[in-house]
Order: C-alpha cells, then sequence, then structure tokens
C-alpha cells in the first residue's frame, strides 16, 4: 500500500486517489499530485522591489492609500513595524498607528532595510 500525503487543508490522514486527483473525505478539497510535492516550496511573498518579506519585518508605504469604508488616506512614506505574512488576497496584516489593524497587499510597501 502506498502512503498518501494528509490533506494541505485540514490535515487529515484518509485521503485518497481518483485518478490524477487527491481527494479528502472529511473536507472534500481536491489537489493534484503534483501539487502536493511542491507544497514544501512554500509561496514567496516580495515587495515593490522584488525584496522577500518574512514576519516581524518593517515595511514603507509608497502610495497614499484609502481606507476602504472610510474618508481617511495612508499617507506615503508611512513606516509598518512588525508585519505578518498571510495567505489570502491581501498578502500582508498589520497595525497602523492612528488606523488600527488593517491588510495590505504587498505591491504597494517596500522593505527598509535595517
Amino acid at each position: 500500500m502506498s502512503t498518501l500525503p494528509a490533506c494541505p487543508k485540514c490535515g487529515s490522514e484518509y485521503t485518497y486517489e481518483d485518478g490524477a486527483l487527491l481527494i479528502c473525505p472529511e473536507c472534500a478539497h481536491e489537489w493534484s499530485a503534483d501539487a502536493a510535492e511542491s507544497t514544501s516550496d512554500s509561496k514567496v511573498i516580495r515587495d515593490s522591489a522584488g525584496n522577500e518579506l518574512q514576519d516581524g519585518d518593517t515595511v514603507t508605504v509608497i502610495k497614499d492609500l484609502k481606507v476602504k469604508g472610510s474618508s481617511s488616506v495612508v499617507k506615503i512614506g508611512t513606516k509598518v513595524k512588525n508585519i505578518r505574512l498571510v495567505d489570502a488576497d491581501h498578502d500582508i496584516d498589520c497595525k497602523i498607528d492612528g488606523f488600527g489593524q488593517m491588510s495590505l497587499k504587498s505591491e504597494f510597501v517596500r522593505k527598509v532595510q535595517e
């Protein structure tokens, strides 16, 4: 019996093959066997200049950003400390002084070299 990888979504060990796909019976997640082999290479998130970002980095905003649902604007040059990378539509979760919790796209920030 061959050992199949655990489900990347819920971690279930009861995965099975269906043609070229692997399927999890617990959460109904489907993925290709090729994708399962390449999951060890995590997604690299880069800033606007191509620098690789990591959790805890400090970045600056390179463009005035409108805050959705508000008339306020995050100004160019705003420094954001201790970012957290997430796998979502917006790559960065952070806390900006004067605004609170925010989600930013990595294309609008530049890493500060310390």
